[in-house]
């Protein structure tokens, strides 16, 4: 079982068959414009897989991450993010990303700073509520698949079809013979998307059980992040090994070359963002999509209006 004090960081962490993990190689890093990752994708030379593991070493022993640090850091990912929506509405590209993870993980955080610079129109979340009683009565991947992009939309899957094989399986909302065909054709259908000309991203986020219960109690204790707090968070938190579980299944089905599981340690949360976030931009293939120079216009001549003296009904100035 792949236990959150294991290394699960890298980007072919494997669930399941031992020899298929060995089989196991991570897929080719998409072609990517972006000088701000320069740092990150730069060649290690004869000693590269050496200078690879020092540096995550050194990372992981560098400590919390400087507030200053971080939004340097993520005002070039944000740059990136921009090229990325102007040569998605350029190309029609469709892209698909799917958040899981456990709960507390960090998932939230990541997707609204993806978003914090796009337009929705291009980057937009899909965090589908409990299906209704007629959804129910669907094909389960029906309300999913509505989701999909069309040409030039990137969609961000906060949760997902997923859940089956997570909390409808440890809640018992579903029969354990549904979470074993979902299982057995989630490969079928991601082929089939994939198929489609959809470029497909798979995230998993995973927390240590004290940094969950940290976050966990922060949620109780703040009124900003109670409504962040469910039933069914607090029973994720009692149920640690029955999510690990099924957490452990549903990688052995479905981290596959085509789709693979991209595995991102969340227990700091700007490294979080900032790792995950550079890693996305290298699976996506854009490049620098050429503008014409912008020129402000000058405004128009007035022409004889004057302001009304109308009683605006003014908000009142409380700061």
């Amino acid at each position: 079982m792949l236990s959150s004090d294991t290394n699960v960081g890298t980007a072919d962490a494997r669930v399941g068959d031992p020899a298929r993990a060995a089989k196991a190689t991570r897929p080719p890093r998409a072609r990517t414009s972006a000088k701000a990752h320069a740092g990150h994708n730069g060649k290690h030379g004869k000693n590269g897989k050496a200078a690879t593991a020092t540096t995550a070493a050194t990372v992981e022993d560098a400590g919390p991450m400087s507030r200053k640090d971080y939004d340097k850091a993520m005002k070039k990912l944000h740059g990136e993010l921009v090229k990325v929506q102007l040569w998605a509405k350029h190309t029609g590209a469709r892209i698909v990303v799917v958040f899981e993870g456990r709960d507390a993980a960090g998932k939230g955080g990541v997707i609204k700073t993806l978003t914090e610079r796009t337009s929705p129109r291009v980057f937009r979340i899909a965090a589908l509520p409990a299906p209704s009683d007629r959804e129910k009565t669907q094909m389960y991947m029906q309300r999913y698949i509505a989701q999909m992009p069309a040409a030039g939309e990137v969609v961000l899957f906060d949760r997902s079809w997923y859940n089956r094989a997570g909390v409808e399986a440890v809640m018992g909302f579903c029969a354990p013979r549904d979470v074993k065909r979902f299982l057995e054709m989630c490969p079928t259908l991601e082929d089939a998307i994939i198929g489609s000309g959809i470029r497909l991203i798979k995230y998993w986020f995973e927390v240590s059980q004290d940094e969950q219960t940290r976050r966990f109690k922060s949620r109780i204790a703040d009124p900003r992040k109670v409504w962040k707090l469910s039933p069914m968070d607090l029973e994720s938190h009692h149920r640690w090994y029955d999510y690990s579980r099924a957490r452990d299944a549903m990688f052995h089905a479905t981290d596959r070359n085509e789709s693979p599981w991209f595995v991102v340690r969340s227990d700091d949360k700007r490294r979080a963002r900032l790792n995950c976030i550079t890693h996305l931009l290298d699976q996506i293939p854009y490049t620098d999509v050429p503008r014409p120079k912008i020129k402000l216009p000058k405004r128009q001549k007035p022409k004889g209006y004057k302001e009304p003296t109308y009683p605006w009904r003014l908000v009142p100035k409380s700061y």
